[in-house]
């Protein structure tokens, strides 16, 4: 039963950071530029949920955004799915505790979406991005993510570590009772 609820809290919370960025951050946005809320949402699904949560969520999430906003079926999908499937490395590999370790990985995984985006676009839909205007498209929005990530990471953390103890609880039994 905890585990549905958490399902469609996630859910209602896709909704809302699809309105927020769609309507909210038109309007406060940095040279034209806005956040990519998205990216820190699969991250945090990758990080405090498991391997397969974060990647299908990644997915879904993909289509729904390239079928609302996108040139090309796909291209988000292919982005945020990697996102949610590296994120589970991440949390292996370092901990979740810290600050600016989430920082860092917000920072990458915001780097490695939008160039792998990028790529993408410009592979299959012939797209031609001026470099230095991506570049900085990239920075912008790489520091807009991080001062959310900054601010919401209280929230983000508290969230997440109920996701773990749901999802990752240890149903080991020891032989000594």
């Amino acid at each position: 039963m905890k585990k549905t609820v958490i399902h469609i809290s996630l859910i209602i919370t896709t909704f809302i950071l699809y309105f927020l960025q769609a309507n909210f951050f038109s309007w406060f946005n940095i040279a034209g530029i806005m956040p990519n809320l998205f990216v820190i949402l699969i991250l945090f699904i990758g990080l405090f949920g498991n391997r397969t949560m974060g990647t299908i969520y990644g997915l879904v999430v993909g289509i729904i955004l390239d079928l609302m906003i996108g040139n090309q079926v796909g291209i988000y999908s292919i982005g945020l799915g990697l996102i949610g499937f590296v994120a589970t490395y991440f949390n292996k590999n370092f901990s979740k505790d810290s600050r600016a370790t989430i920082m860092v990985m917000v920072v990458g995984a915001t780097l490695t979406f939008e160039v792998l985006t990028w790529l993408l676009n410009y592979i299959f839909v012939s797209s031609h991005i001026e470099l230095l205007n991506f570049i900085k498209i990239l920075v912008i929005e790489t520091i807009f993510n991080l001062i959310l990530t900054i601010i919401l990471y209280p929230l983000i953390q508290k969230t997440g570590y109920y996701i773990e103890n749901e999802y990752k609880a240890n149903t080991i039994l020891t032989r000594y009772f």
